[in-house]
């Protein structure tokens, strides 16, 4: 009897920031904000940056307002070479933060504080998820929507499942292994590191590692 494939049923979302009401003018305030914040506000800042189009030269939030608004470029670089996808729960991901942040505090000079209006203001985001009414029940119909599906798309299945199921795979990884019995592609595309890439980057390596896969497929059965 044929096995019946689950489909893949691709999803986007977009996320709702809200503020908290807390700000940060200096360092020693971001880390007492660092320290008590919500696991939400800690995902917001860090791993939700991908979504945003971020930039290489800084990956989160935290990164960006120290280098813009403290002219601390030496943390700044410290703090964007913290890779979320490195931690297998938030409070790992929170220590990490605070301790290059302490190592800074810790040497002279004596941080300044930034000008008014340009303090750091503590988010939390409301993640909505939704259908895109776009589906594949074999690799042929996944190259095809993983071509043309939002970029929040990608997002969600490679980046936010991730962090919201610690230690986990992606979306596209897990479908691969478990519906199409593929543990190959899947673990290729486990490999596709999130902290490297922009969505859009993600997305072409993906497209470029199914379209191997399903060649070396014609060509087995063409042999």
């Amino acid at each position: 009897m044929e096995k019946i494939i689950e489909p893949f049923e691709f999803k986007q979302c977009v996320t709702v920031p809200k503020s908290t009401g807390k700000s940060a003018k200096n360092l020693r305030e971001l880390r007492q904000l660092l320290r008590r914040a919500s696991d939400e506000s800690i995902i917001h800042h860090t791993c939700q940056y991908f979504l945003h189009g971020h930039v290489f030269e800084h990956t989160n939030s935290f990164a960006q307002w120290t280098a813009e608004s403290l002219g601390e470029k030496a943390l700044s670089e410290h703090l964007s070479n913290v890779d979320p996808y490195d931690f297998r729960n938030i409070e790992d991901l929170r220590h990490e933060l605070l301790k290059a942040i302490d190592s800074r505090l810790q040497a002279p000079p004596r941080p300044r504080d930034a000008i008014g209006g340009d303090e750091f203001f503590l988010s939390e985001a409301i993640t909505l998820v939704f259908p895109t009414h776009v589906s594949a029940v074999s690799l042929a119909e996944f190259l095809i929507g993983i071509r043309y599906v939002d970029k929040s798309s990608i997002y969600y299945h490679f980046y936010e499942t991730r962090i919201r199921r610690m230690g986990e795979t992606d979306d596209f990884s897990t479908w691969f292994a478990s519906s199409l019995a593929n543990e190959e592609l899947a673990k290729r595309i486990t490999s596709i590191d999130p902290f490297m890439h922009t969505l859009e980057g993600v997305r072409k390596h993906i497209v470029e590692t199914v379209e191997e896969e399903m060649k070396k497929t014609i060509e087995g059965i063409s042999a």
